[in-house]
């Protein structure tokens, strides 16, 4: 891909130098002729070349940012801890009223 850019670059370059020597040239246009003729197509033509790479590297840094703020987000839900306060197996009673029976035991 660059290297069609630099070709195109030189031929802009000679039609500039052209311009500039030829008997009824003039510097102004030569300078117009190398910003209209390469410089903004060319530029032009590059960003839109580069597109898909930097939307693949913007990707590539959100996911890097994900993975650093939250390191358990990629684990399976097995992995992840416990979102309730209470220890598993604990011998806390569920019910404080002693009125109210366990669903398992029988009266």
């Amino acid at each position: 891909m660059y290297l069609i850019v630099i070709a195109w670059m030189y031929v802009v370059l000679m039609m500039s130098v052209a311009e500039a020597t030829h008997s009824t040239g003039t510097l102004l246009g030569a300078v117009i002729t190398f910003v209209l003729y390469g410089v903004g197509p060319v530029s032009l033509v590059v960003y839109l070349m580069r597109a898909p790479a930097r939307r693949k590297a913007i990707k590539a840094r959100e996911a890097a940012e994900t993975a650093t703020a939250d390191p358990e987000a990629h684990l399976p839900d097995s992995f992840a801890p416990d979102a309730g306060g209470h220890a598993a197996g604990s011998v806390v009673p569920v019910a404080v009223d002693a009125s109210v029976t366990p669903v398992r035991k029988e009266p």
